[in-house]
């Protein structure tokens, strides 16, 4: 199974749930993070999304075995998009499975809070008064 994928396709939200499912886990968390229609005050009319794939790829399948191995999950699934997005749109689903849902959701966090920090992934905003490339946050 890819547990990454990283593509200008829509993220398919069930897909990557129904990847993690397993008989031995009782909880699957997911986050879902979509593109918001404003940003600071001001109106968001879209947003691009860039990667450098090779490297965001292997990075994002290094924050999958830290967490695998600081957690007690059975499985785990990154999809990111990239390309142009309208706000309402899906850019990223992690869905992690475990035994146990505190390990699930430790494990998601962990996960998404390393990508954040780490995974080459860059955002422009573009607004009515132009564009800006959005700087990582946390939260």
């Amino acid at each position: 199974m890819n547990d990454v994928s990283i593509s200008p396709e829509p993220v398919d939200v069930s897909k990557a749930m129904s990847a993690v499912m397993r008989k031995d886990c009782g909880a699957i968390v997911t986050f879902i993070g979509t593109i918001r229609d404003n940003h600071k005050g001001k109106s968001v009319r879209s947003i691009e999304v860039e990667a450098c794939d090779e490297m965001a790829v292997k990075d994002l399948e290094g924050i999958l075995e830290k967490a695998k191995k600081n957690h007690h999950i059975g499985e785990a699934k990154i999809a990111h998009r990239t390309g142009r997005l309208s706000p309402g749109e899906v850019v990223v689903v992690i869905a992690v499975s475990a035994p146990h849902r505190a390990d699930a959701f430790d494990a998601c966090r962990e996960i998404i809070d390393a990508m954040k920090k780490t995974t080459p992934i860059w955002k422009q905003e573009f607004m009515d008064d132009g564009g800006r490339w959005v700087e990582s946050e946390s939260g």
